[in-house]
């Protein structure tokens, strides 16, 4: 969509393009009714008086005829409009208006439609100074165009440049939230459901927090809440948590509030009990309640996994946690470690899920406990480990101790041996020189 800024060049005085232009109006709004047919008459003594902002004016307001114009001179009618509208200094007067028009059905051509309007709204887009505050409303056009024709895909690209527009155009926290839920009708009509959480989300924080009593802040509230509960693979509750809005749900509706909390932290048995106390607040309220079962299953397994110590859980404690048969067992351990919650893998032979890795849901006291424990029982094995590595080193020095001794008394002993041989034979060596020397007297 927006890219480098475009440049329109059409020849011609203003008066001479605005007499064309409301000539063409004119003949569109013939075929339609005839009798309304009546734009150049009307702009040609503004013309004479030099009132360019009220012939601008007469033009705007008989645009709309241009979405009856033949699909293969639409473009070049509403470039012509743009280039007038440009030569006034009161672009915020009447470009909105032209967003409108163009974010309405083109009736002379129902399927490329979308695809001419985005063309002249991104002209628009672009030939617009890039902190105009202008190209707010020709954005909410954009995104309205994609919302009725489903092209979704085209408008991904352009909304990592959204926070740089809102910074650029100084949007205050009302106008973001507008575009913001814009953005996620869009994204929920396409079936982007985590773009289109995202964005509510977004829209949510942008209440102030003098706001949150209001009946917009409690609605977008239940929305977002809802939003996150129906979400298939939403598991972080947190994020809601954390909002002023949701906060403030305490008091205005402490049953949303409850259930909140018991898919935050708690587990199936206090869902099951929320359930008793509630009989009717599912239907009540347009949850479904098998969605809503399979993700608290998930995250009652993920909650199990993170506080069993030994990392190693046996198939009976899952399927008593989550009230599953014993046979169901390794289809929930596979669903929640492709929910991206545990980490792990089965041992059918030992009837047993041995954990890699989990994750708290959240972190609080009782996970601190949980933490110190896990600590207590590592630092208890390391010692073990410690005490069997020290009694094996004391063993082997032991070993090699006695292994010296016995080389010594081995090489003492050989050493004795020797010098005994030495004096005898020195000794008869010594006996046989004397007779040798007697016998030479």
């Amino acid at each position: 969509m927006p890219g480098p800024s475009n440049t329109l060049l059409i020849e011609g005085s203003f008066d001479e393009l605005a007499d064309e232009l409301a000539h063409y109006i004119d003949e569109v709004q013939k075929k339609q009714s005839p009798d309304s047919a009546n734009t150049q008459a009307e702009i040609t003594p503004l013309l004479e008086k030099g009132q360019k902002d009220e012939v601008l004016k007469k033009l705007v307001a008989g645009s709309d005829a241009l979405n009856s114009a033949p699909e293969k001179e639409f473009i070049a009618a509403y470039n012509l409009l743009v280039h007038l509208v440009r030569q006034s200094t009161n672009l915020n007067k009447f470009l909105p208006r032209i967003c409108q028009n163009l974010s309405n059905p083109i009736k002379s051509s129902p399927n490329n439609g979308a695809g001419l309007a985005l063309s002249i709204l991104t002209t628009i887009f672009n030939i617009l100074p890039p902190t105009s505050e202008v190209r707010y409303h020709v954005f909410l056009a954009v995104l309205r165009v994609v919302r009725t024709s489903s092209t979704f895909d085209l408008l991904r690209p352009q909304l990592k440049n959204l926070d740089a527009w809102l910074a650029a155009w100084e949007t205050d926290e009302e106008d973001q939230r507008k575009l913001f839920l814009e953005i996620s009708h869009v994204a929920a009509d396409a079936g982007e459901d985590t773009e289109s959480y995202l964005y509510l989300l977004r829209a949510l924080r942008t209440i102030p927090l003098d706001e949150v009593s209001t009946q917009d802040s409690h609605s977008l509230a239940i929305r977002a809440l809802k939003a996150a509960l129906m979400h298939p693979s939403h598991f972080d509750f947190q994020d809601l948590t954390a909002s002023d809005p949701i906060q403030a749900l305490r008091k205005s509706d402490p049953d949303w509030y409850e259930l909140l909390e018991i898919f935050n932290a708690d587990t199936l048995d206090d869902y099951n009990d929320f359930l008793e106390s509630h009989e009717s607040f599912l239907s009540d309220s347009g949850l479904n309640a098998d969605i809503l079962y399979r993700k608290m299953r998930l995250l009652t397994l993920a909650s199990l996994a993170a506080s069993t110590p030994s990392r190693s859980l046996p198939y009976a404690h899952v399927a008593r946690a989550l009230q599953v048969p014993a046979e169901d067992v390794e289809m929930w351990v596979i669903d929640v470690i492709r929910a991206g919650l545990v980490e792990g893998k089965l041992s059918q032979l030992n009837q047993t899920f041995l954990i890699h890795r989990s994750t708290y849901r959240v972190f609080g006291e009782k996970q601190w406990t949980e933490v110190q424990g896990r600590l207590d029982t590592w630092r208890g094995s390391l010692n073990a480990v410690l005490e069997v590595v020290r009694s094996e080193r004391i063993k082997m020095a032991g070993e090699r101790e006695r292994e010296l001794r016995e080389l010594e008394g081995r090489v003492n002993g050989a050493g004795g041996a020797g010098a005994g041989g030495r004096g005898m034979g020195g000794g008869r060596n010594g006996a046989g020189g004397r007779d040798f020397d007697m016998g030479m007297d």
